[in-house]
């Protein structure tokens, strides 16, 4: 069952209530660093995600300590939004599998979700923002 309340004020009798309502929650940023698990991939161009994540989470006192949907996860805030970190623990090309479940089960709206990844059509350290995209010469 959900409350809501509500302030009321009035700084005279003569004039009309201001009713403040509460501010709906506000649905995390979800940032996901894709990458492959082990010591194989660590330090390569292929895990570039999770070398993001991982300077995102350090620079923003962010731990990223829990492991969920097959990923590991962190959460906290950016300012004050709030936002998750995601290290998905699948290979990249079955990262979808870790990342939907998170969107779902939080219920974060697509366009709060932001993957980062190397892109093999891109020249190295080239960086490229996009509202959607392809599949960066990955087959995932």
């Amino acid at each position: 069952m959900s409350t809501t309340s509500t302030t009321t004020t009035a700084s005279s009798p003569t004039e009309r209530p201001v009713v403040e309502s509460p501010k709906p929650k506000q649905q995390p940023w979800l940032i996901v660093g894709l990458g492959n698990p082990g010591k194989k991939y660590q330090s390569t161009r292929h895990n570039v995600g999770f070398e993001m994540v991982d300077a995102i989470a350090e620079a923003e006192g962010i731990s990223i300590s829990s492991v969920s949907f097959k990923a590991l996860l962190g959460k906290g805030f950016i300012g004050d939004v709030p936002v998750m970190l995601a290290k998905p623990q699948t290979f990249m090309n079955a990262s979808g599998e870790s990342v939907g479940a998170i969107v779902s089960y939080y219920k974060i709206p697509l366009k709060q979700v932001l993957v980062i990844f190397d892109d093999l059509d891109l020249p190295f350290a080239k960086l490229r923002l996009l509202p959607k995209g392809g599949h960066g010469g990955h087959n995932g």
